[in-house]
């Protein structure tokens, strides 16, 4: 057990957990990217793991894309994609996240010619054979948003024949210049292709961005969403209406969403009501999994057992799952609740 974990995250760690806010590329850990990149002779401006890890200094979340971009750019063959994926389903297995909602994003790939069948053919690998020790994944066909939309329709389209492999869409990257607005033809034609729809709303855009994305974008879900609190109206409506927003503490921190942890509002928007739930966004860069962000919560917002309980379930309650599933997975969680009762 880790030193750092108090006693309600060691309580939480082999607990039956969802996690819905990971982008597969921000999982992509030092010693990988380096290695990937000696591979595929790609040139990095970092000499060792050191050298990478001492860049996770953001100044906000431009200052983060552009790394990320480039972490990104080593990623080129099924192999790679195959050992990015295991190398995350693998922390799935270590805590206890028995179902996790993957963002991927082929746009990414593009500019170093990457097939999006190449980028599934890897992943599928990986997730068959986390499938043996019971791992359940949904992928969500992520989309750039500091691209032009009709670039993302062409995505879209061109994910049509592997349009099995994902459950949802998203919006992601840069948000304060690119609104929900820029978008409403894409998910449109997504909703018409049978896709659940989230988007990023609320993190470095404005509450109204979140307002925009459900009214405008029709999503059933919102990634981050923490500015929900500058808009009192919209926190009360979402507590009415349960639309879950999937809140990464330590990305907001470290991308200066808040100052520190102890200025995080993810258990006052629970106290209310809300739908919030604990993900780890991009934990290669952002300092921890995501018991790393349950600890995070302990440490300096002094989260109790029943706080954490309550997160936990509300991450299953907000998963693209059917009801079996669901239910499945809730069963996990009552099994394990009567061995290690609150």
């Amino acid at each position: 057990m880790t030193a750092a974990y108090g006693p309600v995250t060691q309580w939480l760690a082999a607990m039956p957990k969802a996690e819905l806010h990971l982008h597969i590329d921000g999982s992509l850990r030092a010693p990988r990217l380096l290695s990937l990149a000696q591979k595929h002779g790609v040139t990095l401006p970092y000499a060792s793991v050191e050298d990478v890890e001492a860049a996770y200094e953001f100044d906000d979340l431009q200052s983060f894309l552009d790394l990320y971009y480039l972490g990104a750019s080593v990623l080129r063959d099924e192999e790679d994609f195959y050992l990015l994926m295991q190398d995350y389903l693998e922390v799935c297995r270590r805590q206890h996240i028995i179902h996790c909602e993957i963002m991927v994003e082929p746009q990414t790939y593009l500019p170093q010619g990457v097939a999006l069948g190449t980028v599934l053919q890897g992943f599928s690998r990986a997730i068959t054979e986390a499938m043996h020790w019971g791992q359940s994944v949904k992928l969500i066909l992520s989309f750039l948003r500091h691209l032009p939309e009709s670039d993302c329709l062409a995505m879209l389209e061109a994910a049509d024949p592997y349009r099995e492999h994902f459950c949802a869409i998203g919006l992601a990257s840069a948000e304060r210049d690119f609104p929900p607005a820029n978008f409403q033809t894409l998910y449109r034609e997504a909703a018409a292709r049978g896709y659940a729809l989230t988007a990023h709303a609320g993190e470095e855009g404005p509450a109204a961005f979140i307002r925009d994305a459900l009214d405008l974008l029709g999503v059933s879900r919102i990634d981050h969403g923490v500015r929900v609190v500058e808009d009192p109206a919209l926190r009360e409506e979402l507590a009415v209406t349960r639309v879950p927003l999937t809140v990464c503490p330590l990305s907001n921190v470290r991308l200066c969403v808040y100052g520190n942890m102890r200025e995080h509002r993810i258990l006052e928007l629970l106290q209310d009501g809300l739908c919030v739930t604990v993900n780890s966004d991009d934990p290669a860069y952002f300092g921890g999994d995501l018991l790393e962000n349950f600890a995070a919560l302990e440490n300096d917002l002094a989260m109790d057992r029943s706080q954490a309980l309550a997160l936990v379930r509300n991450g299953f309650e907000a998963a693209f799952l059917s009801e079996t599933e669901r239910a499945d997975c809730i069963a996990a969680l009552d099994r394990y609740l009567a061995e290690h009762p609150l």
